[in-house]
């Protein structure tokens, strides 16, 4: 692959700004769609990006090895399988637990994933036709310039001329933002005296070295970026577990944590699937998302979405109960299934599932795994330590017992529903957070290590709702889980991901892009056409030579990698960018020869 110079007279060359596994996998589709539909015509592909190919700035090389991925090696995969529904064809390829010869079952280091990300690059370059050539330039892209109906021009930094471009596809991958109003205060406050503020970051790029050995230190945020977190501020720092007791180093600070839910996400499922699927989807499928597309007056996610979502996971815990523990349950599955499709929500369907599952811990409830700790108090703070221990020990315990395996089905229920909802584009943060609390949370051995911090004192929990004040010189945070409990720091870290708007993103091409008409969602997400990726104007028109893949559009996945055989929403989506690239590109070199 050259990263040098180019032709800049060639007929037909394309831009892919980003060149991260989302890049990686459009170029994957482009060498497996090529053959059908771009065959003997010279193409040049230019990937714009300061880090190197495939795995890009998340996954590269230079971040810590303590750092781990939160998915088993043999639930990651860049390759296309029979799952994916899409018109290109099937390109299968390694795992990663498979690819790198390691068991199936371990939580590979992201050095290790940025690795195989890379390899995976390598042979989508290597199955591109001879003709079709890749250059890559180390560095960033500043903006996108050019009328509608002609060629682009993409301009890099430290460079006077651009690179042309007769299509442009940004697939950025994670943002850097500005920091919103309250950050923005909060960052005036700590300046002011003397105090630490970490915003929200991407926590390998955080500059945790302000974070003082013994000291107190309020984090907000209770997912992946606080796991990291952890992660480097207690091993980072030389300290080290023995068992189940954590050896401190005496270099770590002791860390407040607290939430919106108040609680870490749940634990990663430990048991493997046996036996037969659920039949998803069932109640939201395609014909359920044309209905909600087709609403005159638009649809509302909590009134109209939401419902069909609750019916579908419930359909899949119930479908794995009868079928597998049946048990524990009072009637057969047919006259159940039979009833449920029929119950409307609420009263009827709770009436319904109360008459057919005896025991209330074998019922679904959402609205509990959302929020547990609501309406739970504890009389102080050591209370409420022992209490949210015993959650997250009794987490572990049902994610890694197969007696609850209607939780590994409501997992399947999740990744149905999200490969169903992305068509209906941006449908607001909630569920996002709510699929990748439950569906997207930290490895179990990492949640020990948690309950061994919080035994050793470096970790301390404030409660849900965690409410953050900057007044007399420090920062203090509250719940109303501990009601009349306060606790004071010199420092604060925000331990969550910068939100991917537009108005804010700190990358100058989507600035630009925002400025020059770019369609923006209510959430601030650029807005893209569900069939091919490419962006919409604000009047909700195509642009005929601009598309974009990843979290900052409306089109956004759970990955740009997957879980084989589970129908990989990104796959489907690149796919159908690939295709739409190389006919626009086909058909623009027919019209030159003519």
């Amino acid at each position: 692959m050259s990263s040098e110079t180019f032709d800049p007279e060639a007929p037909a060359t394309l831009v892919i700004v980003g060149a991260g596994p989302r890049g990686t996998g459009l170029i994957e589709r482009i060498a497996a769609n090529a053959p059908e539909l771009y065959a003997g015509s010279g193409l040049a592909i230019h990937l714009v990006d300061p880090h190197p190919p495939g795995a890009g700035r998340i996954w590269r090389a230079a971040q810590s090895p303590l750092l781990w991925m939160n998915s088993h090696a043999e639930d990651v995969t860049m390759f296309t399988d029979e799952s994916v529904e899409m018109a290109g064809p099937v390109r299968p390829g390694p795992t990663l637990h498979e690819w790198a010869g390691i068991d199936g079952r371990t939580f590979a280091d992201r050095q290790l994933q940025g690795s195989y990300l890379r390899w995976v690059h390598e042979q989508a370059v290597a199955a591109l036709p001879p003709e079709i050539t890749v250059h890559h330039h180390p560095g960033r892209a500043l903006r996108v310039s050019g009328p509608r109906s002609g060629r682009q021009q993409v301009w890099l930094e430290g460079r006077d001329q651009p690179l042309p471009a007769d299509l442009v596809v940004l697939a950025h991958g994670h943002l850097d933002a500005e920091l919103d109003d309250e950050q923005r205060e909060l960052a005036a406050y700590a300046a002011e005296h003397g105090l630490v503020h970490l915003p929200p970051d991407f926590t390998a790029d955080s500059d945790l070295s302000a974070l003082p050995a013994g000291e107190p230190v309020l984090v907000r945020g209770f997912g992946l970026a606080f796991v990291d977190l952890m992660v480097l501020l207690t091993e980072g720092r030389g300290g080290r577990y023995e068992g189940d007791t954590y050896v401190p180093s005496g270099r770590e600070p002791v860390l407040y944590v607290g939430s919106r839910r108040g609680v870490p996400y749940h634990s990663k499922i430990g048991y493997d699937w046996t036996g037969e699927r659920p039949p998803l989807p069932r109640f939201l499928g395609p014909a359920e998302i044309d209905g909600l597309l087709a609403r005159p007056g638009g649809f509302d996610f909590r009134r109209d979405v939401w419902p069909l979502v609750e019916k579908e996971l419930g359909f899949a815990h119930y479908h794995r109960l009868f079928t597998v523990h049946a048990e524990r349950t009072a009637i057969a599955w047919t006259d159940f299934e039979e009833k449920y499709e029929a119950a409307s929500e609420g009263a009827e369907r709770e009436a319904l599932v109360a008459s057919a599952v005896p025991d209330p811990r074998d019922r679904l409830d959402l609205a509990a795994l959302d929020r547990p700790l609501d309406g739970v108090t504890y009389g102080s703070f050591a209370e409420f330590q022992e209490g949210l221990r015993g959650y997250v020990e009794d987490d572990l315990s049902r994610r890694h017992d197969a007696a609850h395996s209607t939780d590994l089905a409501v997992f399947l229920g999740l990744l149905s529903v999200y490969g169903q909802l992305v068509r209906l584009g941006d449908i607001g943060s909630w569920w996002h957070g709510f699929f990748s609390y439950l569906a997207s949370g930290p490895p179990g051995p990492r949640l020990r290590q948690l309950l061994a911090l919080s035994r050793a004192g470096v970790l301390k929990f404030v409660g849900a709702d965690m409410a953050v004040h900057a007044r007399d010189g420090v920062f203090r945070a509250s719940s109303a889980t501990v009601p009349g409990s306060s606790v004071e720091a010199r420092a604060l870290v925000e331990a969550r991901l910068p939100e991917p708007t537009l108005r804010r993103a700190l990358d100058p091409l989507l600035r630009e892009l925002h400025a020059d008409g770019a369609g923006e969602t209510p959430d601030g997400l650029l807005r893209v056409d569900r069939a091919d990726g490419r962006v919409l104007d604000r009047a909700g028109l195509p642009h005929p030579r601009r598309f974009a893949l990843g979290p900052h559009t409306d089109g956004r996945t759970p990955g740009a990698f997957t879980r084989p055989r589970t129908g990989g929403p990104a796959f489907r989506q690149n796919d159908a960018t690939a295709r739409a690239a190389l006919v626009f590109l086909r058909d623009l070199g027919a019209d030159a020869v003519g």
